[in-house]
């Protein structure tokens, strides 16, 4: 499929609509219902809108920007790390070249020998900072740019990727640097890297709604959930979870998406459509919350004004 956009591009440049005749001109029919599951609507409809096609590529084009852009600092790393591994070789090969030639003495070798224990003492702790963050970028590796990652309770994209820290954007598009050696001793949620997650909902109802506008609620939140098969999983799950207060049943709603979170914005905008959905077979089969009633007993009662509510008896 990632061979053929301009192709497809130019077949619906003059036609609203691409059906699946039109991509059986490039490839086999299975791998044309195949690609016909990676557009929005696309299984619902049989036909393949502009407004797809566009969100398509655009999605494509983020993903190849991330992955050039993680080679691209991954490259940067590696230069890095090529670079102090080739001074601590030079140290080494020079030492070694002294020795050889007879020019470095027993005197000379407690000097350095000296030497480097000072250096060990001031630049130890960075050292082994180095060290940790080097083995948490090339060996753990739990994220590359562009991942949709979760520290410390907070989401945000992995910007950039450096030997000793890394960059992350926050929701709010302001730029958080961690040291690597800190982020090797937290635990990192990695969006991207997740399979196809799921989603619930949790909503309450009146305890005393009828169990056959109950059973109707359930099967007509399963069968919208099930009709968009682009978007979720089959067989949803609409239970009764428990009885809250004595006057209010507890409903969760769970379903899982054919995606991940990596996108959070399209999760929501599905999420929304299922929430849209429950609030119209509210409002059809007449369901609701009410409050448990309450007794209010007021005594002595002084108004400093004459004016009632309009509510009040007079």
């Amino acid at each position: 499929m990632l061979g053929y956009p301009c192709e497809l591009i130019n077949a619906v440049k003059f036609s609203r609509y691409i059906y699946l005749v039109d991509l059986m001109r490039f490839m086999r029919e299975d791998e044309a219902r195949k690609t016909m599951g990676l557009f929005e609507g696309a299984l619902e409809w049989k036909r393949v809108s502009r407004r797809s096609l566009k969100n398509w590529v655009v999605n494509v084009f983020r993903e190849r920007r991330a992955l050039a852009l993680s080679l691209n600092d991954t490259k940067t790393a590696v230069n890095k790390l090529h670079q102090m591994v080739n001074f601590v070789v030079v140290i080494v090969v020079i030492v070694i070249w002294l020795l050889i030639l007879g020019i470095a003495t027993t005197h000379f070798l407690v000097l350095l020998s000296s030497q480097l224990l000072l250096v060990a003492f001031i630049f130890g702790n960075t050292c082994k900072m180095t060290f940790e963050a080097i083995i948490f970028l090339f060996v753990t590796h739990p994220f590359d740019v562009g991942d949709q990652c979760e520290v410390d309770g907070v989401q945000m994209v992995v910007e950039e990727m450096n030997i000793l820290t890394t960059v992350f954007l926050r929701y709010d598009n302001q730029k958080i640097t961690y040291p690597n050696h800190e982020l090797a001793t937290k635990t990192i949620g990695n969006y991207y890297r997740s399979p196809d997650m799921g989603e619930s909902i949790d909503f309450c109802i009146h305890v005393a709604t009828p169990v056959e506008k109950v059973a109707v609620m359930k099967q007509r939140i399963r069968g919208y959930i099930e009709s968009k098969k682009e978007h979720w999983y089959p067989n949803p799950m609409v239970v009764l979870r428990d009885i809250e207060d004595w006057n209010k049943l507890k409903v969760s709603i769970w379903f899982q998406h054919r995606m991940n979170h990596q996108d959070m914005g399209e999760r929501f905008t599905r999420r929304e459509l299922v929430i849209q959905e429950m609030i119209s077979v509210f409002r059809e089969l007449d369901i609701e919350y009410r409050m448990l009633p309450l007794d209010v007993n007021l005594r002595d009662v002084h108004l400093s004004s004459s004016r009632l509510p309009s509510t009040w008896l007079k």
